[in-house]
């Protein structure tokens, strides 16, 4: 890992070192300890990236291409922040939820409806209805299948626009409608009929994870992936959304894009990885992965340069039942100077709660279908259509004309 010093870094980015400090107290900038207790580096591609940022920052079509990876705000939403390395709900911290909210207090939260209501075991006459025409050829079709493979087609077939059609204005039904379909992901994850019972505890008695302890992981892990602000899957449910399409539909585009292996399915990446590094001459073996030109996925996360909140909490109550497993961890730090995320975190939960394979990846897609659900319902108040425009760079008219 290649690091400036303050006086380098300030000179790369043209300012003085005050206002270093200032990108610093900001968040645009991490600092970390130097060889001593005064001293501070910062990481050179961090510092290389805020310089680029700040070129683009003077010429208007170099801002919106930058805007497509990992750069400014493009667009207004006030369902999550994630600011000097934390992450919020609707204004609430998400760590401090994830420590004691059930999954349907999340949702309720983030949809701004009554939770109450919108899961009630009355309002179930919905689920009754469900389960009543719920294809149990399907779920035996995919029951062995992992969830990165399911998920979409049985989703997409056991579940319903009606409730939540964009024709459809009462905000009862829309937040029924909404529970139904977290409901129906749920039990197309774990191959079950719907139920009104507390999600994390439908997981746990569908997965066999017998200890109040492992239950609540398990809430926790859906909790602190309700949402991530405008993420490639968040994003492309909100172009859905904008065309006027329902909230169903919404959800089976971001379930589409979470599967890219950029996305949800750096889980079983990472799943690759940790079978093939084993727990034995760790480091070695990842420093082999990385001679052959492979990455180590799973660790490191552009908003979270001091690592990944979401994965550090998790982690820390999944860690010390498996101390070699922090030698992973280590080796991906000294190696590339990066930490666990939440995709990380995920599998590490999967290994230790002895899940089916495919299940960090079914806890990361039903717990943000809460997400794609919230950032369905915002794009709903706006009439307008998210339709960005390209920068043609192909072969003009006149040059084709003329051959």
């Amino acid at each position: 890992m290649n690091y400036f010093t303050a006086a380098q870094a300030a000179e790369r980015l043209g300012v003085s070192l005050q206002t270093l400090y200032a990108y610093v107290s900001r968040g645009l900038l991490h600092a970390e300890p130097g060889k001593t207790h005064r001293e501070r580096r910062y990481r050179a591609a961090d510092v290389e990236r805020l310089a680029a940022q700040r070129t683009r920052g003077r010429k208007p079509k170099e801002v919106a291409k930058a805007a497509l990876d990992w750069g400014m705000p493009v667009l207004e939403s006030a369902i999550t922040l994630i600011e000097d390395g934390r992450c919020y709900y609707r204004g609430r911290d998400a760590l401090a939820m994830a420590e004691t909210a059930s999954v349907e207090a999340t949702a309720a939260w983030l949809w701004q409806c009554d939770e109450t209501s919108a899961f009630a075991v009355d309002a179930g006459d919905s689920v009754r209805q469900m389960a009543r025409d719920w294809p149990v050829m399907l779920l035996e079709r995919y029951r062995d299948t992992r969830a990165e493979v399911a998920l979409l087609p049985t989703f997409t077939v056991v579940s319903d626009d009606a409730a939540t059609a964009i024709w459809q204005r009462d905000p009862l039904r829309v937040a029924q409608g909404s529970a139904a379909l977290l409901r129906a992901m749920t039990a197309c994850l774990l191959g079950t009929l719907p139920s009104s019972a507390p999600i994390h505890e439908q997981c746990a008695d569908a997965w066999g994870v017998k200890d109040a302890e492992g239950a609540d992981l398990i809430r926790m892990a859906l909790v602190l992936c309700a949402d991530h602000e405008l993420n490639a899957s968040s994003f492309t449910a909100r172009c859905v959304a904008s065309t006027g399409a329902s909230l169903r539909a919404a959800i089976i585009a971001g379930l589409s894009a979470l599967t890219g292996g950029r996305h949800g399915g750096t889980t079983a990446r990472n799943e690759a990885m940790w079978a093939e590094v084993g727990e034995t001459d760790v480091a070695n073996r990842m420093r082999d992965r990385l001679a052959r030109g492979e990455k180590l996925p799973g660790f490191g996360h552009h908003l979270y340069p001091a690592g990944d909140v979401r994965a550090s909490a998790m982690l820390a109550r999944v860690l010390p039942a498996h101390p070699t497993w922090q030698t992973m961890i280590d080796a991906a730090d000294t190696l590339v100077g990066q930490r666990p995320s939440l995709d990380f975190a995920l599998v590490a939960l999967r290994r230790h709660l002895g899940l089916p394979l495919g299940a960090a990846f079914g806890l990361f897609a039903l717990g943000r279908t809460i997400g794609w659900i919230a950032h369905a319902r915002e794009q709903r108040e706006s009439t307008q259509l998210i339709r960005p425009r390209a920068a043609y760079v192909g072969v003009r008219p006149e040059a084709v004309a003329s051959d």
